[in-house]
């Protein structure tokens, strides 16, 4: 039997299901691995499982995190492995599904022992990126370390804060310290790699339905809540996807109409993003154009020794 059967996929892409069909074939139970649903303030709007299928089924670091924390992947790996060895003292077989890349590859090669960042350096690159457009960062960050600003978007503010962090706490660039490898979870050879991963115009369409289903099912209300906690706009549960849209519906600056469509936009960008990172670092693993093929996977391919 396989230690543990690896789902990703971009998001909309049917990779729950998979999860639960193969829960099913195999005996198995869930963990997830999607960095955004392990905020408890995010049910609808991260698309959790339902009630149902979390009755029905083991479900694990669903909803665990309080939104005021910002929660790494060191610490999902480390609640990630506590997890496995759970269900495998259960006699079932761990599926761990999402669609945070990087959280795979931690599993299967390692982190770099990059230090713990100070709480007063981390709060104020945050309140840098709250005040300042991402371009600032980046020119701060190729001030700073030119290596790693070679490596990242101009855009991506998140990337870039945290390189801008660990070269001020550290004084050594991020990309030094990830040319250092670390210990892997899990041996390729003893897990079941899938990649769900319907067509583009398919995903597209499904974002865009699922999103019309969340604003039914109180994305508004949720949202709303969460920003009544007043939370600081730079933690990781502030920037989910439709949280600064609906945000903005909410403070009379857009229509939901347009909230809604902004929403829909960013989900399918990020969709691409999920896509274009699975084929670059995931070639290797099982493809299946549907959550069903994927399923299907388990019940004909044979696990390598460990």
């Amino acid at each position: 039997m396989f230690d543990a059967v690896l789902i990703a996929g971009p998001t909309a892409s049917g990779k729950s299901a998979a999860a639960m069909a193969l829960a099913d074939s195999l005996g198995g139970a869930i963990i997830n691995a999607d960095a955004m649903q392990v905020y408890r303030e995010l049910n609808v709007l991260t698309a959790r499982p339902s009630a149902a299928d979390m009755e029905s089924v083991s479900h694990r670091l669903y909803g665990t995190v309080r939104g005021r924390d910002a929660y790494s992947v060191g610490r999902w790996v480390e609640d990630a492995t506590a997890a496995m060895e759970e269900v495998r003292e259960a006699g079932q077989v761990p599926i761990l599904v999402g669609g945070t890349g990087l959280y795979f590859m931690a599993l299967l090669q390692g982190l770099s022992p990059v230090p713990e960042i100070p709480d007063d350096v981390r709060q104020r690159w945050r309140a840098r990126a709250a005040s300042a457009p991402a371009a600032d960062l980046y020119d701060a960050l190729s001030e700073r370390d030119p290596t790693m600003a070679a490596r990242l978007m101009p855009s991506d503010t998140q990337r870039l804060v945290r390189a801008l962090e660990v070269i001020d706490a550290t004084g050594v660039s991020l990309a030094e310290w990830q040319e250092t490898a670390g210990v892997p979870t899990l041996r390729e050879e003893s897990t079941l790699r899938i990649v769900v991963a319907p067509e583009r115009e398919d995903v597209c369409a499904a974002i865009d339905a699922r999103f019309d289903s969340m604003l039914q099912r109180g994305a508004l209300a949720e949202v709303e809540a969460l920003k009544n906690l007043r939370l600081d706009p730079g933690l990781p549960v502030m920037r989910a996807v439709g949280v600064p849209e609906l945000s903005a519906y909410l403070a009379g600056t857009v229509t939901l109409d347009e909230a809604a469509e902004k929403a829909k936009t960013a989900s399918r960008r990020y969709a691409k993003r999920q896509i274009t990172w699975a084929r670059r670092f995931m070639a290797g693993w099982t493809w299946g154009p549907s959550s069903q093929a994927a399923a299907s996977v388990a019940l004909v391919t044979e696990p390598k020794p460990r």
